[in-house]
């Protein structure tokens, strides 16, 4: 399923992390998942939010470079080698992967976020 990701472009610095995730509970924004890849001087934050828009609006409003990136949620059984069936058919479609990160989602399954270069393709790759 296509979704929409809150990402967060900002300073490597102390304290920058802690005034997102002040400024998201200030909105009653609930974070379900992040991901965070850093840089020397920069990070790059993802997260998947209860309101992204919401989300966005009110880091841009307190100065954080955000947006909305689309990418694809996919249900997978929570068990041995299901994230490694679900890159291997994105593989074999020829379709280049960017990044992936997973959320636990309620019940007996997990939620694994992925970016790819050709999202719809991806989505149609996976429900095929």
């Amino acid at each position: 399923m296509l979704v929409n990701q809150l990402s967060v472009f900002m300073e490597n610095k102390e304290g920058r992390l802690e005034q997102v995730l002040e400024t998201l509970a200030e909105g009653n924004i609930n974070i379900n998942s992040l991901s965070l890849a850093e840089a020397t001087d920069y990070g790059m934050l993802r997260m998947m939010v209860s309101d992204p828009e919401a989300g966005e609006a009110a880091l841009k409003e307190k100065g954080f470079m955000a947006r909305l990136t689309p990418v694809l949620a996919v249900d997978v059984a929570d068990e041995v080698g299901q994230l490694q069936i679900v890159l291997t058919k994105i593989k074999q479609a020829g379709i280049n992967i960017e990044y992936v990160y997973s959320m636990k989602a309620g019940g007996d399954g997990a939620t694994i976020i992925i970016r790819t270069s050709d999202l719809e393709k991806t989505e149609e790759v996976l429900k095929a």
